[in-house]
Order: C-alpha cells, then sequence, then structure tokens
C-alpha cells in the first residue's frame, strides 16, 4: 500500500519521520479492516491501543503527581477525565487523522457514538506507535501537546467531578432544592433505543440530554443542567 499519506502526516502533525511507517499504518487500522482484507492486511491497532494506554496512564499520573499536592481520590478522578473516551476522541478529531483510519465498509456507516470510540482507540494506539518508533520522551510530548493542556479547563469548569453528584450540589445552593429526572421521550428498537431525560429544579427545568440509557441521558442532562447554572450571572455588589 502507499503509505505516503501517513508519512505526510507524521511531519506535517506530528513534527516527525517514523523510522517504521507501518506502525502509523498499524496504529490507524480497525479490527474490522482486516477482518474484510484478510488477503492483504493481518495487524489491527488493538495491541498497539493496549501499549498506548498505559504510557498515557503513566504520564499523566506523573504529570498530576509531580504538579498537584491533592489526594489519591482526587488526583483519580482528574486523571479520569482527562484520559476518558470523549477526551481523547476530541484529540484525535483535532488531530485529524480520521481520513487515514482503516475501516471496514459496515464501520464507515456506524453512529457518531461509534465514529468516537473508534478515533479514541486509535489516539492510544497512536501513542504506542510513538512509544514503540521514538521512546518515552516524544510519546510524553505527544500527550502533554494534546491531552495535558485540557487541565486547566477541566479543573475550571469541574468536568472531573460526576455530573449528577455536581449539578445536585450546585441546584441545592442555588435554588435549595433538589433535583429530579424525568423520561421525556423513548425512540427506537430494543436493540438501539435513544432515550431523552430532563432534570429539574421544581417545576423549572434546567436541562436536557439524550443517550442509549436512560443513565447515559440523565449524566447528559446534569451536564447541561451544570452549564445552566454556570452561565448565570453573579449578582453585582451593592
Amino acid at each position: 500500500m502507499d503509505t505516503t499519506p501517513y508519512q505526510e502526516f507524521a511531519k506535517e502533525k506530528l513534527g516527525f519521520e517514523f523510522s517504521d511507517i507501518n506502525l502509523l499504518v498499524t496504529a490507524l487500522t480497525h479490527r474490522s479492516y482486516v477482518n474484510e482484507h484478510k488477503k492483504s492486511t493481518h495487524d489491527h491497532n488493538e495491541r498497539l491501543e493496549f501499549l498506548g494506554d498505559a504510557v498515557l496512564e503513566l504520564v499523566s499520573s506523573d504529570f498530576l503527581f509531580r504538579n498537584y499536592n491533592e489526594p489519591e481520590g482526587i488526583m483519580t478522578s482528574w486523571r479520569a477525565a482527562l484520559v476518558r473516551t470523549e477526551s481523547i476522541g476530541a484529540a484525535g478529531e483535532e488531530l485529524g487523522y480520521a481520513p487515514l483510519v482503516r475501516l471496514s465498509k459496515g464501520e464507515k456507516h456506524g453512529s457518531d457514538r461509534a465514529h468516537a470510540v473508534i478515533l479514541a482507540d486509535c489516539f492510544e494506539a497512536v501513542i504506542g506507535a510513538i512509544y514503540l518508533d521514538k521512546g518515552y520522551d516524544e510519546a510524553k510530548k505527544f500527550i502533554e501537546k494534546h491531552i495535558l493542556v485540557k487541565i486547566n479547563e477541566i479543573l475550571e469548569e469541574g468536568s472531573w467531578r460526576d455530573p449528577k453528584s455536581y449539578f445536585q450540589e450546585l441546584a441545592q445552593k442555588h435554588d435549595g432544592e433538589t433535583p429530579s429526572y424525568h423520561t421525556l421521550k423513548e425512540e427506537g428498537p430494543d436493540h438501539d433505543k435513544s432515550f431523552t431525560v430532563g432534570v429539574y429544579v421544581g417545576k423549572a427545568i434546567r436541562g436536557v440530554g439524550t443517550g442509549h440509557s436512560k443513565q447515559e441521558a440523565q449524566t447528559a442532562a446534569a451536564k447541561e443542567g451544570i452549564k445552566f447554572y454556570k452561565n448565570q450571572k453573579k449578582p453585582s455588589k451593592p
């Protein structure tokens, strides 16, 4: 196969050339593609993803340990926010490697949610590929540039906290009431249902969220509710 697009991506987006460009190609190859091209392709990215996940966790843990004097539980929550699927999937979108990801025809037409997971998995696999080809320091630089820079935003927004617990704190602080969740809509077949849930404080709706389970939809609604309170203007001092 022509690996030129992968080398160009490495030079333009990563700032270096791979000694073994096949590592990057494999990092961006989904299992479904191998199943569809068994004669020409034998390696997919799951082993590299396994390795990259470990490197990502180590670099993130080291960064938090060295820069913040907080209890283990707090730093564990911060790390989880840094490396969760949504965070690394978004970093993958920003990096722009989606067109290079090799998928089966079926996966190409999958849901947005499935694509987000695939991009996140590829991001971890790319870390593994960089680690093998260039070593720990280069992998660390990559993680610092694309993941660790988000720590201030995570701390300012409070997105490291459990959304439902955090929203309940805000609702009780601002309105003196405990929120309640109500399912507004259910759509789709049993194997692929979509739920829409509203979170209410008293009779006022503070957020609406959707998800493939009621719990997921409630969490999405809580996140919207947090935004509601965060966006409220603070009263001016007399």
